[in-house]
């Protein structure tokens, strides 16, 4: 097993375990209110995109089913970064700062072209809807906001953070569903 294999098979169990606490540092920069624009979009859009029942990896796939959603939620927030996000304090600032480091490490793992379709993907979650409810909805109503948090908050109270074997399979089928299932 070569060095990168062994180091995605420490660090994804850990993005597994931090999915409900990642989740948590998000819907906090959302509810401060000073992430406006297209970061608020996208980090809305990255939090609904738990709620989608088509994902890329479905959530039941043993071991892997929720690594697609912090893959997500971490492009989203270099993106949202990338832009402007002003006013949160300094913990939330550091944690979407850390969840945006990551990038570096799912570039890595999906390779060049996949990592290119996978961006091209998350950058159109903006467009989408999961609930019945668009990005654009979410962001612009008031209640339609409450009931995005309120589903939030109960993703992060349910998580149960799955068992991932160190296998390099998991590696390997991870990779084939997202290859097979983003557009080309």
């Amino acid at each position: 097993m070569s060095d990168s294999q062994n180091e995605y098979l420490e660090v994804f169990p850990t993005w597994l375990a931090s999915l409900n606490d990642d989740v948590h540092r998000v819907l906090n920069a959302l509810k401060s209110e000073t992430v406006e624009g297209e970061s608020r979009r996208l980090l809305v859009s990255g939090i609904n995109y738990f709620f989608k029942s088509l994902d890329l990896v479905p959530d039941g796939v043993a071991e892997i089913g929720y690594l697609d959603d912090a893959f997500v939620l971490r492009l989203v927030t270099k993106a949202a970064l990338d832009g402007e996000i002003t006013g949160v304090d300094d913990d939330i600032q550091n944690r979407l700062g850390e969840l945006a480091s990551d990038t570096s490490i799912i570039l890595e793992f999906l390779e060049k072209d996949i990592y290119a379709r996978f961006e091209n993907y998350v950058n159109g979650l903006t467009k989408g809807a999961a609930r019945g409810r668009t990005v654009d909805e979410i962001v612009a109503q008031t209640d339609v906001f409450e009931h995005f948090v309120e589903d939030a908050q109960q993703f992060i109270e349910n998580y149960r953070c799955p068992t991932f074997e160190k296998d390099a399979k998991n590696l390997v089928k991870l990779k084939a569903f997202l290859d097979a299932k983003l557009p080309q």
